[in-house]
């Protein structure tokens, strides 16, 4: 499909927009556990042609929010355990000696088939744009090598980890290259850990290299959002820098003031906290949220409301009607 028309036609809209980034309520609806849906491409799918069917509201679908993906295929360690996403455990890597041996990994390793594979599928059997995720080099970065040492390394060993974030990104791009053969609309590139840093850290850190891969293939058919929800409004400059056809902000952000910094020709998409209210909020609670978000950002077309995040297990039917609802 040509996801730039897509993305005009959806700025040109008279009505309001939706995308939660939302797929584990169909892995409840189809009666799988997380651990399937992480472990298995077929059941992934499956999982987010349920929820279409039963939310057909939503202007795009999305696959899981797993930022473990790849640094299994580095070589990373996983916590998995049936009802929760996985989270990577201990550090792979403590060096520059660790970095300067570190090897890229093959689209073979870990689970990367499988994500792949539920790629495709919604690409070729569900009737609306669908986004893939991954992770983003830093994010990944952080993960091999520890976020709080990460945090500190930047400072005192700034070319080892740019050495590392280099690895990251040659694996990325080849990694979103086999998610764009799939034939899907794009992906959501998520970039949490980059929301730890200041703004020119952010850009020297996370953009410069977030750029590269925007740059190699994001095209009128394949569109990157980029996910900062560790962004609380001071490194959307840095975001803006990368050049990508979307941002996709967390529920820290003010979304007005977001939307006020980035160009119009773009999505600006978020922000509905993910645990507060879509998990834990009463539906009315949930309702009036999305209403109020809407009538602030009324005044700016390119606004699509979505989750501030991926949303978790266990959120109800009944709240995801009512925020489908509020956006009517």
């Amino acid at each position: 499909m040509n996801t730039s028309q897509w993305i005009a036609s959806v700025i040109e809209s008279k009505k309001n927009v939706a995308v939660p980034i939302m797929t584990h309520p169909g892995i409840e609806i189809i009666g799988k556990k997380v651990i399937d849906a992480v472990t298995n491409g077929q059941v992934h799918f499956e999982s987010i042609k349920a929820l279409n069917e039963r939310f057909p509201q939503s202007a795009a679908c999305t696959t899981i929010m797993d930022l473990t993906v790849e640094a299994e295929a580095f070589g990373a360690e996983l916590y998995m355990s049936d009802e929760e996403v996985p989270s990577v455990t201990g550090r792979l890597l403590s060096s520059h000696e660790d970095v300067a041996a570190l090897e890229i990994p093959t689209l073979d390793k870990g689970r990367i088939p499988e994500y792949l594979k539920a790629n495709k599928l919604a690409a070729e059997n569900i009737d609306k744009p669908t986004f893939g995720g991954c992770i983003g080099p830093f994010s990944l970065a952080g993960r091999l090598y520890d976020m709080t040492e990460i945090m500190m390394a930047i400072y005192t060993e700034p070319e080892t980890m740019k050495l590392l974030l280099g690895k990251c990104t040659t694996f990325l791009k080849k990694y979103i290259a086999a998610i764009k053969q799939t034939g899907v609309a794009g992906v959501i590139l998520a970039e949490p850990a980059a929301g730890l840093l200041s703004n020119d850290d952010c850009y020297e850190f996370s953009s410069v290299y977030v750029k590269e891969i925007v740059d190699e293939l994001q095209d009128d058919n394949f569109a990157i959002i980029l996910h900062n929800c560790g962004n609380a409004g001071h490194c959307t400059q840095a975001m803006i820098a990368t050049g990508a056809n979307g941002y996709h902000f967390g529920n820290k952000a003010d979304m007005v003031e977001a939307l006020k910094e980035c160009p119009t020709d773009v999505l600006v998409m978020g922000n509905i906290d993910p645990v507060a209210l879509f998990k834990e909020a009463t539906p009315d609670e949930l309702f009036e949220a999305t209403k109020e978000l809407l009538a602030a950002t009324s005044g700016y077309k390119n606004f699509v409301i979505s989750s501030g995040c991926d949303t978790p297990p266990g959120v109800s039917f009944d709240n995801i009607t009512a925020f489908y609802n509020a956006t009517v």
